[in-house]
């Protein structure tokens, strides 16, 4: 989009070289430290990054990991999830929440999600069940908490079956009575990814939970289920955290609350934005109206909790997708789907025998949520250079 001096305002989809910038110097100290060490693997670094996230989700366990995926793979194995057992997973979400439980031999069953949070329901949770049913997978999807995980967890409590969190990316997000992640299933699984809310400056992860044995378990398989030295309890794996990667989480978690309020602004200011423009309806509308274009994403906290969503996405949905998405990029706003294919379309799991129309609201998702820009350092002009874009855009199709 050309600005009114007539340059050219482009808006990338992610920008961490303005967030790194802005902690240099601390990064650097942060960094030297580990290299003074030459404790480059766990140790110190870690043990006090784990401490502090521990602190900051308000458990009592944290176990730093090599990465979300691994952390969920961990969770699995310490749960003894193996061949014969089914977990139930929704469709909606990244490939890693099923792979993980193929990777053990174990069957993924597939459910499908809510129009509005984009998690688990229920119900479908519910009519999955079978007496091979070992564990389910529920997602905090975008940020914020799914909208069923207390009844989820009721469920499962119930019928003996185990929940794991997959809070990829849902890092600081809470329930509506101030709760978060981590404190509905035995445990939760976090990622620091270099583009999440919080992130690393590679792979890393971390699983947070409020049971004792689980959080030793976890611990002996991060490290080749090792107890002391050369002495292996179980068979567990190479899981281990890196110091460096702790020391620049440690700097970032001291920034998070305010880099996480600067998303919600930033998502208040697009919901007005798409208002003014005549694009949607306020948020948290599941479906279409005649003079929409575009279904903002809901805060279905909102007013109940201090950080009801922490927008590690903000997800909207729209008509014309794709052709909209050619023109943001023709226009230099970068954009993403988030996800293109469901898990049970994807041909890894063909052999599950599940057919198109099997979850009618993750394929329709699938054709119409769009991923916009935020980040902290997105400015005001830049998301009024985006939405007047999409304007623009269904101008053409008038």
């Amino acid at each position: 989009m050309d600005t009114p001096g007539g340059v050219r305002l482009t808006v990338p989809f992610v920008n961490l070289a303005a967030q790194h910038e802005a902690l240099h110097e601390e990064l650097e100290e942060a960094l030297q430290r580990v290299v003074r060490t030459q404790q480059f693997i766990l140790g110190p670094e870690v043990e006090a990054l784990e401490q502090e996230c521990a602190a900051y989700l308000r458990l009592p366990h944290a176990v730093a990991v090599s990465s979300g995926t691994d952390a969920l793979l961990m969770a699995l194995m310490a749960l003894g999830i193996g061949p014969g057992d089914e977990v139930i997973v929704p469709t909606w979400t990244f490939f890693a929440t099923a792979g993980v439980v193929a990777r053990l031999a174990a069957r993924p069953v597939f459910a499908d999600v809510e129009p509005l949070g984009f998690g688990l329901r229920a119900e479908e949770v519910e009519r999955r069940l079978t007496p091979r049913t070992r564990a389910v997978i529920l997602v905090h999807l975008y940020g914020q908490i799914a909208p069923d995980s207390e009844r989820i967890a009721e469920l499962c409590q119930q019928r003996g079956i185990a929940l794991i969190e997959d809070a990829a990316q849902a890092f600081g997000a809470q329930y509506r009575d101030g709760r978060g992640i981590g404190h509905f299933g035995m445990c939760a699984c976090i990622s620091f990814y270099p583009t999440k809310n919080l992130g690393a400056w590679g792979d890393a992860g971390m699983v947070v939970t409020r049971y004792d044995e689980l959080a030793r378990q976890l611990r002996l398989l991060r490290n080749h289920g090792m107890e002391q030295r050369y002495l292996h309890k179980l068979v567990g794996g190479n899981f281990r955290m890196d110091a460096l990667h702790a020391a620049v989480l440690r700097v970032k978690l001291r920034h998070l609350p305010q880099w996480n309020a600067r998303r919600r602004a930033h998502a208040q200011h697009y919901a007005e934005l798409f208002r003014c423009y005549g694009l949607a309806q306020a948020p948290g509308t599941a479906e279409f109206a005649p003079s929409d274009h575009v279904l903002l994403p809901a805060e279905l906290y909102a007013g109940q909790t201090e950080v009801p969503h922490v927008y590690h996405q903000y997800v909207v949905r729209v008509q014309h997708r794709d052709a909209l998405r050619r023109y943001l990029t023709d226009c230099g706003i970068g954009t993403e789907v988030y996800y293109p294919i469901p898990l049970h379309r994807q041909p890894a799991f063909e052999g599950l025998a599940y057919r198109e129309g099997d979850f009618p609201v993750a394929e329709r998702l699938a054709a119409e949520v769009l991923a916009l820009p935020i980040y902290p350092e997105l400015t005001p002009e830049q998301q009024e250079a985006v939405v007047s874009c999409i304007a623009a855009f269904f101008r053409t199709l008038r």
